[in-house]
């Protein structure tokens, strides 16, 4: 299936961007049994629905970018001039948006009270948004040049997880949390950016309307398909948070964070196969699909264990992560944990259909299972409350994972005949 070079790339990729992701998702996880401590679940919670609602805002100010923009910068990655075109292209957007996003958070703050009460947590999340438009991931994994990247993420983070301990000694202090967590994203970003420029020669050249307007166009399907995925993901948390209170929220947020931080090894392989998946598109359509379906099962068995160990062992990470016991937020994880599986694979999918340059499937999916969403969580949430949540996540996968095998097929079969 790999020739040696392409198994030390793909190994090499691996392991950084497993560090990169891996540590957006671990440490933070390590500050939650200070955070309950210091905080108390109720403004935990409130962290937690303020990083879901900025959330849209990330998606946003990304765009779809580390899709589109890392296949770009995977087939032209010997062209200098053309890999100034993407990167100056991608980044005017990206800055355009984030500007958008943040007129429209500073609107929604003084339009609604649930909000405008705790302005200073929700505009200091902000910060989050500003470091990731501005970190160039989708180069890096375009180029498959990760290791640049991994030791600027371990410092980030580790500055983030010491200065919590450090400054965070009572509820007062909440709005160090996002401040805190914002600084790493920007100092992150900047450095990353300063060492593609310095490193890779890679220039700002400023855009024509013609070009910004087709690299926008580009990314437009991945955009409506991921902004669709933080309807049924992130904002789920919200919207529990106007059913019920900051405290339950904040019950769910913990199992919540340890399926994010599963999940994100799913996600990890997805990126990692990714630029190796689109030049086997280029090379040959039949192995394509070939190697496409052993890189799922490989995702799908592996995803597998992880889930079965945290649902067994549920309560003994609750405790371990929480720093007490939380029947609620063991039995939430013990039910969320079928999601440990089906979300990387929905991500795979969409990445497949980019690559096959069919995003409308990604569109299609998407709105569809969004539908499906809206119509489960307003149904379970008002009878069941927290369970209720948990329970719609799983059948939203289920059914999204259901429209792109479906879609999927549907490509292979057409190029059959």
């Amino acid at each position: 299936m790999f020739d040696n070079r392409e198994k030390n790339v793909l190994l090499s990729n691996f392991l950084s961007l497993g560090i990169v992701q891996g540590l957006n998702f671990i440490l933070p996880l390590l500050v939650v049994p200070y955070l309950l401590y210091t905080l108390g679940v109720e403004i935990f919670g409130l962290l937690a629905m303020a990083t879901a609602f900025i959330a849209y805002f990330m998606i946003l100010g990304d765009y779809g970018f580390n899709i589109t923009a890392t296949r770009e910068i995977s087939v032209h990655r010997e062209n200098a001039k053309k890999l100034n075109e993407i990167v100056s292209s991608v980044l005017m957007i990206k800055i355009l948006l984030m500007l958008l996003g943040f007129a429209i958070l500073v609107i929604s703050l003084f339009l609604f009270d649930k909000l405008g009460n705790d302005a200073l947590i929700y505009l200091l999340t902000f910060g989050m948004v500003m470091g990731q438009v501005f970190f160039p991931i989708w180069f890096f994994q375009g180029i498959e040049k990760m290791g640049y990247i991994a030791i600027l993420n371990i410092v980030a983070k580790l500055f983030f997880l010491i200065a919590i301990l450090l400054f965070v000694k009572e509820k007062e202090d909440a709005y160090l949390v996002p401040l805190l967590n914002s600084l790493g994203f920007i100092v992150v970003g900047a450095i990353s950016l300063f060492y593609m420029y310095k490193t890779f020669k890679v220039r700002f050249v400023w855009q024509p309307y013609a070009v910004l307007r087709e690299y926008f166009l580009l990314g437009w399907h991945v955009f409506l398909s991921r902004m669709a995925v933080v309807f049924y993901t992130s904002s789920n948390i919200f919207i529990l948070g106007l059913f019920t209170s900051h405290t339950v929220v904040g019950y769910y947020a913990i199992a919540d964070k340890i399926v994010s931080a599963l999940v994100s090894l799913g996600e990890i392989l997805n990126q990692v196969f990714f630029p190796y998946l689109s030049k086997k598109w280029e090379e040959s359509r039949q192995n394509y699909y070939s190697i496409f379906y052993k890189t799922l099962k490989g995702l799908v068995l592996g995803m597998f264990v992880v889930a079965l160990t945290v649902a067994w062992w549920a309560s003994d990470i609750v405790q371990l992560i929480s720093g007490k016991e939380i029947v609620v937020t063991t039995e939430l994880l013990q039910i969320m944990s079928v999601t440990v599986i089906l979300f990387p694979i929905g991500g795979l999918f969409s990445q497949s259909f980019v690559t096959q340059q069919q995003p409308l499937y990604v569109t299609k999916s998407t709105f569809w299972t969004l539908l499906v969403n809206v119509i489960l969580v307003g149904m379970l949430v008002p009878l069941y409350g927290v369970y209720g949540l948990a329970c719609a996540m799983i059948l939203v996968q289920l059914f999204h994972f259901y429209l792109n095998y479906v879609y999927f097929n549907s490509l292979l079969a057409k190029l059959m005949n």
